[in-house]
């Protein structure tokens, strides 16, 4: 089997994330800062564009990266209409809807435009995977007992579906051959149902459904949340803010980190512990719910994001959800070996890269 050499961006809020891979090993990793300073004269995401390209062929040209030696780039995919877990050549749809903010403005739409340049303009492929927009609801799980207000399928999709191939690996089986319930729990908490390979249902994750996490309020009463809204006490954006953002542990708590909150807990902090402790109990709801969609055939629940890390709420949900199914436990999230993973699957001839 021949190497590959794979550059990697992605590209956050405050950070350009750089690795080049041989294969599955990382050679360099950097992260580099973008100061608010140095941001705030762009008015929109992408008139970063220029800034951040120059920087990435600063730092490769320290690194004495000769783009000649590299096989493909992979960026992180943004904000697109929805499609199926995959991997997606960049083509100039996906860059013009991109560019235009089509779907919204966020840091991740600069993946597949900057991964599209530095590959010389389609001289070398182009890639993006699994963004968080991946929908495989099935039509069922849209419905939402409102006409005017469909379920949508926005989650940690990268993670989840790299974990889900991983934990299949593990118990000798393949990703398409399998059910797992998996968790994703980070500042937002997704819980999806991936069945035989596709994710049949999932929480939106980004803006107000689901458990509560460290910075979302997830699902509330909605008779309530109308009552605030029209109580004239509340613009649309302190609401907003509410839900995504300021919600959650942070609105509890004044804090989204859960080791901080639980070193409180240990100190007999009863408020923190019973705030700490709703958000596991409705992970766990959560968990439950995806378990009759499966109909109890559920192969494994894989909890993974950086919650994962924390003893106390893997413990207290596998206290809860084991009888349901093994709990498989992957803490954090390698996002740059995913973005790595789906690029080789397509240069090895794994998979069909995905045309948008």
């Amino acid at each position: 089997m021949p190497d590959y050499h794979i550059l990697v961006i992605n590209p956050g809020s405050t950070t350009t994330k750089l690795s080049l891979f041989k294969n599955e090993t990382m050679l360099f990793g950097e992260t580099i800062a973008h100061s608010s300073e140095s941001l705030k004269s762009f008015a929109k995401i992408m008139d970063q564009y220029e800034f951040r390209k120059e920087m990435i062929l600063e730092f490769l040209e320290e690194k004495s990266v000769d783009l000649k030696s590299v096989d493909a780039v992979v960026g992180r995919g943004g904000l697109l209409q929805p499609l199926p877990s995959g991997t997606y050549r960049v083509n100039q749809k996906m860059l013009n809807h991109l560019q235009e903010g089509l779907f919204g403005d966020h840091a991740s739409n600069l993946g597949a435009v900057l991964a599209y340049h530095i590959a010389g303009n389609g001289h070398l492929p182009a890639f993006i995977v699994d963004p968080v927009i991946v929908d495989e609801m099935e039509d069922i799980a849209r419905i939402s007992g409102m006409p005017l207000i469909h379920r949508k399928s926005i989650f940690h999709a990268l993670n989840q579906k790299a974990v889900a191939r991983k934990a299949a690996v593990a118990i000798g089986k393949r990703y398409e051959d399998v059910n797992f319930i998996v968790v994703h729990m980070g500042g937002g908490i997704s819980v999806g149902v991936h069945r035989k390979g596709r994710v049949v249902d999932v929480n939106n994750a980004l803006n107000g459904e689901g458990p509560f996490s460290p910075e979302r309020s997830g699902t509330v009463p909605v008779g309530d949340l109308a009552e605030l809204c029209f109580s004239g006490k509340y613009s649309k954006s302190e609401i907003l803010s509410m839900i995504k953002g300021k919600g959650g542990l942070v609105a509890y708590l004044n804090s989204n980190d859960v080791e901080q909150i639980i070193a409180k807990i240990k100190t007999g902090d009863e408020k923190a512990k019973l705030i700490l402790d709703a958000m596991i109990y409705q992970i766990s709801k959560q968990i439950g719910e995806g378990a009759t969609v499966l109909k109890g055939n559920v192969d494994a629940i894989i909890l993974t994001g950086g919650i994962s890390h924390s003893t106390y709420v893997v413990e207290q949900i596998k206290d809860r959800v084991s009888f349901i199914s093994l709990v498989m436990v992957y803490p954090g999230e390698e996002e740059m070996l995913s973005l790595c993973q789906g690029a080789l699957r397509v240069l090895r001839g794994e998979e069909e890269g995905k045309i948008y």
